[in-house]
């Protein structure tokens, strides 16, 4: 698999003609988008105004949306193109870089069943979105990963159908060097960093939606995570110094919170964040250093899993 350092020398030699190309695209669809936005405040002031003056107050306000809603429709179908043409023309061959055996479905996301395999949260939604979904082998190792979006439905005091958000971030699925019976957890620790160590431990040990928990051996990963599992000696079996060690740089390397779950040969990984990874703007320059640099890493991140966790290495023979 190739290193940050050497997509990013493909990012700025190889895609290079076609970045330019882009960038054109991506100033003349700003400059468009720009003179139309100016010309649809000047109509929707206008039009304002002519409600405001001719309707009653319950009227106006009930009208209020509308505009805003129009304008977002306008916006996506005017962005459209870009938009796949950056996945298509950039994405696509960045993920190919790092391994042929990669594919890329820019439309595509882990499934809703593979989400609920994970058992990572504890309702199941009723629906998931999601793109930019990769699969493929990487050094003889299953893995899949994509953007998801996962939403429950409830209804509000007045009866209204509401979606609440369950988890929404990068889901990655590989294969793990052990097939395990048991499953087990590794959650953000968010009791004992809110309530202290007494009262927070308190909570994680009396957590009656969540299987037996489970103390290990080291210090730092217990201050960031809380495990949980069907069985103790295989948690910890699985959870060796070595491997919480990595889990324990691998989060501080995304930055962001992270679930993880052993279960049926597989390890799940859910990296929250609030925002479409892979998506680009029209405000932003595509040969800023910056913005690339967060695509690549992104890329490496997922893939770079089973390097970073040594899943490609043996450890144990399959049962």
């Amino acid at each position: 698999m190739k290193s940050i350092s050497q997509l990013t020398d493909f990012y700025y030699n190889d895609l290079y003609p076609t970045l330019q190309g882009l960038e054109n695209e991506r100033k003349a669809l700003k400059k468009r988008i720009n003179t139309i936005t100016l010309i649809y405040l000047l109509a929707v002031g206008i039009i304002f105004w002519f409600v405001y003056q001719h309707t009653e107050l319950d009227t106006f306000f009930a009208f209020l949306p509308l505009p805003l809603i129009i304008y977002f429709k306008l916006y996506r179908y005017l962005t459209k193109d870009y938009y796949v043409d950056f996945k298509n023309k950039i994405i696509a061959p960045l993920i190919d870089a790092i391994d042929s055996n990669l594919h890329y479905s820019p439309t595509s996301h882990i499934s809703i069943e593979n989400f609920k395999d994970s058992k990572l949260f504890l309702e199941y939604p009723d629906r998931c979105r999601g793109n930019d979904y990769v699969k493929g082998k990487i050094d003889g190792v299953n893995i899949e990963f994509s953007d998801i979006y996962a939403e429950k439905k409830r209804r509000s005091l007045k009866g209204e159908e509401i979606w609440e958000t369950i988890f929404q971030g990068l889901f990655i699925i590989s294969e793990f060097p052990k097939e395990f019976h048991a499953q087990t957890l590794v959650l953000p620790d968010r009791a004992q960093k809110l309530f202290g160590n007494l009262v927070g431990g308190w909570l994680q040990k009396n957590n009656v939606s969540r299987n037996n928990l489970v103390k290990m051996d080291h210090p730092e990963f217990e201050k960031e995570f809380v495990v949980y599992s069907t069985d103790q000696i295989e948690a910890r079996y699985i959870l060796t110094p070595a491997l919480m060690q990595k889990l324990l740089n691998y989060k501080r390397k995304t930055k962001h919170p992270l679930y993880i779950s052993f279960i049926g040969g597989k390890v799940y990984i859910a990296i929250e964040h609030n925002k479409d990874m892979f998506e680009t703007s029209i405000f932003h320059s595509l040969l800023e250093y910056k913005i690339a640099k967060e695509y690549i890493e992104t890329l490496h991140l997922c893939v770079g899993i089973v390097q970073e966790l040594k899943l490609n290495q043996k450890l144990w023979s399959k049962v």
